[in-house]
């Protein structure tokens, strides 16, 4: 451990007791809300430690190369749980949450940031270049969304094919991924800065990848506890899944990321906050969302399709839309953090009822 800083040290020592804490709520099968918060800061922790990990193995890889397993280490958790939802049956619950954490990221927080960046810098200048193509991504992502939807609505042909579909659309969406990951491999190019996550001091190349492999297998025990104790949680509040899918597990699994962009966009480092919270969504929708088409058609089950509710499609659509005209003029301020928060409540308030 003496590679290891002491609040480093601290910190992990707070992610073993949260999920020592999780596996006691799991096993002595505490009530449904106990078992449920503790897994979920269990998960926060977690995902942290995998944060903190993979931006210490930056400094043994090129900037590209560690952009590519930020990208590919850094929503394993919010992967895991989605895997054991799926398994569970839980179908709407991994669809609301995936497109929560989209809204999330894109919406509350990106607001947010803004909001206290304003607040204190007034208005925040950024190199629009990086939102416009993230932008454009999401778009496509959130096209292979509403594109199905509406083929189901319409009773198109192609709506008697929805798994199919789903997968072509999955493969397009990770061959489009692989095309922009190569791109910024060949410039020298990261998905996030790394003086978004500045560090004072090097871990060993070792100590990197050992942390990362644990935490990968701690992250598979913890969100089996956690799927385990989401719907009796649920039941428990009186909560509609989707509402719960959308914002409950959406907020606590970007629980860290989202604090990260914020406290960025406070020190007046607005590209970089933005880098962070739209990287963040564009993971979800154009990563982990054809992952989970690709295994659940590999693991039978529960399929998961790309067939949403429609409000969720339109929700969807217009909230990156709202983004892509905020940040397309490579300015922001109070109000454009105001808008794209109320925003998000509405979303939220629409989904409060079921």
């Amino acid at each position: 451990m003496a590679g290891f800083e002491r609040g480093e040290m601290l910190v992990m020592a707070a992610t073993v007791g949260l999920v020592g804490l999780a596996g006691a709520a799991h096993a002595l099968a505490a009530g449904p809300l106990l078992s449920f918060l503790a897994c979920t800061l269990a998960l926060a922790g977690v995902a942290h430690v995998i944060a903190e990990a993979t931006d210490q193995l930056g400094n043994h890889l090129s900037p590209s190369a560690t952009g590519l397993v930020q990208s590919a280490v850094g929503s394993l958790p919010e992967l895991f749980v989605c895997i054991f939802a799926l398994q569970a049956g839980l179908v709407s619950v991994v669809q609301a949450s995936l497109i929560g954490s989209i809204l999330a990221n894109a919406l509350l927080v990106l607001g947010l940031a803004f909001v206290v960046g304003g607040w204190r810098h007034g208005v925040l200048v950024f190199n629009d270049r990086t939102p416009r193509m993230i932008a454009s991504l999401l778009l496509l992502a959130v096209s292979a969304l509403v594109l199905p939807t509406l083929a189901n609505e319409l009773h198109l042909p192609a709506a008697a094919h929805e798994q199919p579909l789903a997968v072509v659309c999955a493969v397009v969406l990770l061959a489009v991924f692989a095309i922009m990951t190569k791109a910024m491999l060949e410039q020298g190019q990261r998905a996030v800065p790394s003086e978004a996550h500045a560090r004072a001091h090097a871990w060993s190349l070792g100590a990197s990848i050992a942390v990362l492999l644990v935490c990968a297998g701690v992250a598979v025990l913890v969100s089996d506890w956690f799927v385990e104790a989401l719907e009796p949680a649920i039941d428990t509040l009186g909560l509609s899944q989707t509402f719960a899918g959308l914002v409950v597990v959406a907020i606590a699994g970007n629980a860290i990321e989202n604090v990260v962009g914020i406290r960025l966009a406070a020190a007046g480092k607005a590209e970089l906050a933005i880098s962070v919270m739209l990287t963040s969504a564009l993971q979800v929708a154009v990563v982990i969302v054809p992952v989970l088409v690709l295994v659940s058609f590999g693991m039978g089950g529960s399929a998961f399709t790309l067939v949403i509710p429609p409000i969720l499609a339109a929700a969807l659509f217009l909230s990156v839309m709202v983004v892509t005209v905020v940040t397309v003029d490579g300015e922001a301020d109070m109000v454009d953090g105001a808008a794209l928060i109320g925003l998000y409540i509405v979303i939220a308030t629409i989904f409060w009822w079921g």
